[in-house]
């Protein structure tokens, strides 16, 4: 049953992590932009922005790639963002995020490559892996007071922290850039989790839980790991395919 599993998924994998992908994927806006700073904060723009429904949130992240010209870095480092997103303006940019919340984000994110040079500088600084990647990007924006885009620590499943990592560490992939691929080894990610991502690994039998929790993602990366020992979070791509086919 396992090996009948393993190989299933190892098929949608190879199916389902093609260009294609990028398609309606909010992966497709690092794509876009040229350079890896404007791609790293490309990529973490648009994985933050990344909860409800693609056809609400993707427009979203396409007004910031707009705004910027592409020159994202930039964009940010030299305070550009203060143009768009005003500080104390309480107007609704998308659902919990009005835009005084997306320039007290910007304005940490800003500090962030004002001291450090950029994101990826400041991980390969205060992290050794994917767990404590995610727990030093939390780390960094709830000292800053952010703690409603970014999750303020790792209770929960930190899953759009967790799709940026995959983003960046992963390499030789359609899909996923491998800027961080020297620093961080893609065998220690944890996928990212969400309720989808659990109803197919219930459905699979690889996971008995009903919460996205870090503890139950940690679980499930280990079990992928059974299947795609020296790259789990290929699993990701193998559990979106299973689901397209589901449905």
């Amino acid at each position: 049953m396992v090996m009948s599993t393993g190989r299933l998924l190892r098929q949608y994998a190879e199916k389902y992590e093609t260009a294609d992908f990028l398609k309606d994927d909010p992966s497709r806006f690092m794509h876009l932009v040229r350079g890896s700073k404007n791609q790293e904060a490309m990529a973490f723009i648009a994985s933050s922005l990344s909860y409800g429904s693609r056809k609400q949130f993707n427009p979203k992240i396409q007004m910031v790639l707009d705004q910027t010209g592409g020159e994202v870095d930039e964009w940010i480092r030299t305070g550009q963002y203060e143009d768009h997103f005003k500080k104390d303006d309480t107007g609704c940019f998308y659902r919990l995020y009005n835009n005084d919340t997306m320039h007290r984000f910007f304005h940490a994110y800003q500090q962030l490559l004002l001291t450090y040079g950029s994101l990826g500088d400041y991980v390969r600084l205060h992290a050794s892996d994917g767990g404590t990647a995610v727990a030093a990007i939390c780390g960094y924006f709830n000292h800053h007071g952010i703690s409603t885009i970014i999750p303020k620590n790792t209770q929960s499943a930190c899953k759009r922290v967790c799709l940026f990592l995959r983003w960046m560490v992963r390499g030789n992939s359609p899909v996923d850039l491998g800027l961080w691929a020297d620093f961080i080894d893609r065998r220690t990610l944890i996928i990212p989790l969400d309720t989808h991502v659990l109803r197919q690994s219930d459905r699979l039998g690889l996971l008995k839980s009903k919460t996205a929790t870090m503890a139950t993602a940690r679980r499930l990366t280990a079990t992928l790991a059974g299947i795609f020992p020296d790259d789990p979070l290929k699993g990701d791509y193998a559990l979106f395919g299973y689901g397209i086919n589901q449905e």
